[in-house]
């Protein structure tokens, strides 16, 4: 299959924008070649996973491009750093590191990008709006973008979302075009009450399974009764691109694409059924949690970051409450929704529980937890599904209110209710 190019494309690869563009391009025309392609489409926006630190070579690639002078061609959000420029301090990033993911900010955000530094692009002004054609890297926001938003996104890998983002273009594969955005795989919900489709704590755990058992496959969910938050849709995407590869799903009469069962098809029969059950959800739940011990050191929120309404339902949840001193409480945010959420007053009683704050950075792409705080909780399945590998530690997994009252009480506790009704 033979890869066409206009002729902007052409001046691109010539080195008439400059050379960074051409290494820009070079590589996207490669890649582009690889993935079958037979053109290339302009974008509108783009969001850079690259920028999160993990090594010396996402840095020297960073800074080669910066100092070949490249300039994003397209409005282009930064994903989650390596540190939290004002607090790392306060935990065990070393400094070296610290100065390392400093340098690699510096690149990406020489480039004219937008200094977001959040996994959670979608909270910003730069929501990308139904059929935007755009490049993003990061998981939970590539399934954010394209299942809740109807945005069109390929599954952007690390240093090739910034070649995006600089000339402009993107393979016209995959999830960019509309005949590939047919469900697959149909998830059928089977007597789940109410109470806990309307709850919070399904979300994670339907989106953990969802994840299993669709892998790479887009799948379609039936039989909800209730109309799911934004938060709640993030959490089941954020947790289906961890423990699978779901790079969008739909969700009938919800979602953008899925209005009905037919559409969400595009007409077609689904290749496979699967009905979910609550003993199946039951399962899921269980495997969240990575120890028998109740033990607990530290409460992690904010995976994805935290939003300005989950800063809303956290706050009266810890008014006039303490957490228990050997317990640290954790929240991670962007820089926008953390000062939103002073500006609205929900911080002062977070601030009076005594929860930290950090912001810019993500706990499972930093160095931050010091080595004696072993066991975690955390109402998020993709920090639950990652951070028994990534961190080597002991994870709980339980709802929020569940994380409060286990912080105050300095030992894991969860409302099984919910579960066992």
């Amino acid at each position: 299959m033979t890869l066409t190019l206009n002729e902007k494309d052409h001046a691109m690869l010539r080195g008439d924008n400059g050379p960074a563009t051409k290494m820009a391009m070079s590589i996207l025309v490669r890649m582009a070649e690889i993935t079958g392609a037979k053109e290339l489409l302009d974008i509108t926006g783009a969001h850079i996973d690259s920028t999160v630190y993990i090594g010396d070579a996402g840095l020297e690639f960073a800074e080669k491009l910066a100092g070949l002078g490249a300039k994003v061609s397209v409005p282009t959000t930064l994903n989650v750093s390596g540190l939290d420029e004002h607090h790392w301090h306060e935990w065990a990033v070393p400094s070296e590191w610290a100065r390392q993911a400093h340098r690699q900010m510096i690149a990406y955000q020489s480039m004219g990008t937008i200094p977001t530094w959040t996994c959670a692009p979608y909270q910003t002004e730069m929501k990308p709006s139904f059929g935007q054609q755009i490049a993003w890297g990061e998981s939970n926001a590539i399934v954010f973008a394209n299942s809740v938003l109807g945005a069109r996104t390929e599954r952007y890998p690390d240093l090739f979302d910034v070649c995006c983002a600089i000339t402009g273009r993107a393979p016209a594969i995959g999830l960019h075009l509309i005949e590939n955005r047919a469900g697959s795989l149909l998830l059928q919900l089977m007597d789940i009450p109410e109470a806990l489709q309307l709850s919070d704590d399904l979300y994670p755990v339907l989106g953990h399974l969802m994840g299993k058992v669709a892998l790479e496959r887009i799948p379609v969910i039936s039989g909800m009764n209730a109309v799911p938050t934004e938060d709640q849709l993030k959490a089941l995407g954020a947790a289906s691109a961890s423990s699978g590869a779901v790079a969008l799903f739909h969700m009938v009469g919800v979602t953008p694409e899925a209005p009905t069962l037919k559409s969400a098809f595009q007409g077609k029969l689904p290749r496979e059924t699967i009905k979910i059950t609550m003993g199946m959800l039951r399962e899921s739940r269980r495997e969240l949690t990575h120890t028998d011990s109740e033990k607990l050191d530290i409460v992690v929120l904010g995976s994805p970051h935290f939003s300005l309404a989950e800063f809303k339902q956290l706050a009266p949840l810890v008014a006039g409450k303490q957490k228990h001193p050997d317990v640290k409480f954790l929240v991670t945010s962007s820089r926008a929704m953390t000062q939103l959420a002073e500006k609205a007053g929900f911080l002062e009683s977070l601030q009076t529980f005594g929860a930290q704050l950090t912001v810019d950075t993500c706990i499972l792409t930093s160095p931050m937890l010091p080595q004696e705080l072993k066991y975690l909780m955390t109402n998020s399945a993709k920090f639950a599904y990652y951070a028994p590998g990534l961190l080597g530690r002991q994870i709980t997994f339980g709802s929020l209110k569940d994380c409060v009252e286990s912080a105050v009480e300095g030992n894991v506790i969860r409302d099984e209710t919910l579960w066992t009704s």
